[in-house]
């Protein structure tokens, strides 16, 4: 992410947390920018060593800056990976899905309403409650298959 986007990003952040009447307190904004800047899925540990350049920082601190952020929507956490990413639109609470490439490492967030809406049926027709509906589809992206392809 290049800096002017970064600084649009964040600056959304704070916008969307006064709005929401909640602090973005200088740890949790320092945590945000480490994921967005980092422009790939992003483990705690990974975080936590960014973090201990400036003020120091514990493993504690970062998860629950992380779930704050969670809970903020202003990020996503990746399950298979253990890692996260920023939110391309916070503005709203959504259902996404993501779509993983194996070769680069690249993520592309969807908001699929069609795919979130067949999940929700078929949980309610079994009875199921979902906490927090995520799918992750891993594979190859254009760009690696076409790398792929060329070899």
């Amino acid at each position: 992410m290049d800096e002017d986007t970064l600084s649009q990003a964040l600056n959304r952040a704070e916008m969307l947390c006064a709005e929401r009447g909640v602090r973005l307190t200088n740890q949790r904004r320092r945590v945000l920018e480490l994921v967005c800047r980092a422009n790939r899925p992003v483990g705690a540990y990974e975080i936590l060593d960014q973090l201990r350049e400036g003020p120091p920082a514990a493993p504690p601190t970062v998860y629950r800056a992380l779930d704050w952020l969670l809970a903020q929507g202003l990020v996503h956490k990746l399950e298979t990976l253990h890692a996260y990413i920023g939110c391309t639109h916070p503005e709203h609470p959504h259902a996404s899905q993501f779509l993983i490439c194996n070769g680069c490492g690249g993520v592309t967030e969807l908001e699929d309403k069609a795919i979130a809406g067949s999940l929700a049926s078929v949980a309610a027709e079994t009875g199921f409650r979902p906490s927090r509906p995520v799918v992750e589809v891993i594979g190859t992206c254009s760009d690696c298959a076409a790398k792929d392809g060329a070899t």
